[in-house]
């Protein structure tokens, strides 16, 4: 009978039923939200494109009023009182609905923005003048996070700037 080169070999792959758990992102990251500063540094950057007052004021109205990507982008000029300088903030995610004061650079930039933006019921428009996209707002924010951001390490995505602790 002839010799046979064969060796019994054991698995190295461990069968799971179950996918291993995501670890939290506490392990990742210490806090889930961008200071002042670093929301400063998000404006300055993202002022460096041709549209920049829009993408500035964008960042800005997110980050004051604590919005959401999609709330952002779906925000009207009829949810603006500018005689008493608020904003009608229609949540999603069955959120509250709540009216926001603005302040007077805030203002401003609003009203500059409705000024030079073509005529439409959405307070952020796109190139081509239809309403922003949330992912057009995510890549704004996350252009913005790689030319200036070196300091912070935490998420770079929109909902950084909705986690900040106190907005108003």
């Amino acid at each position: 009978m002839a010799k046979t080169h064969l060796k019994l070999v054991t698995r190295a792959i461990q069968k799971r039923a179950v996918a291993p758990r995501r670890r939290p992102n506490s392990e990742f990251r210490s806090r889930e939200h961008l200071t002042e500063t670093e929301v400063e540094k998000l404006i300055e950057a993202a002022k460096d494109n041709r549209y920049g007052h829009r993408d500035v004021t964008m960042i800005l109205v997110a980050y004051r009023h604590g919005l959401r990507a999609s709330e952002v982008c779906d925000l009207r000029w009829e949810q603006i009182d500018w005689n008493s300088a608020t904003l009608h903030v229609r949540r999603v995610k069955s959120g509250k609905p709540s009216t926001h004061p603005i302040r007077g650079d805030e203002l401003r930039a609003l009203r500059k923005l409705q000024r030079e933006a073509p005529k439409s019921p959405f307070v952020f428009v796109s190139e081509r003048g239809g309403p922003f996209t949330t992912d057009s707002f995510n890549w704004i924010v996350k252009r913005a996070c790689h030319r200036r951001f070196v300091d912070y390490a935490g998420p770079t995505a929109s909902c950084s700037t909705r986690h900040f602790p106190s907005r108003t």
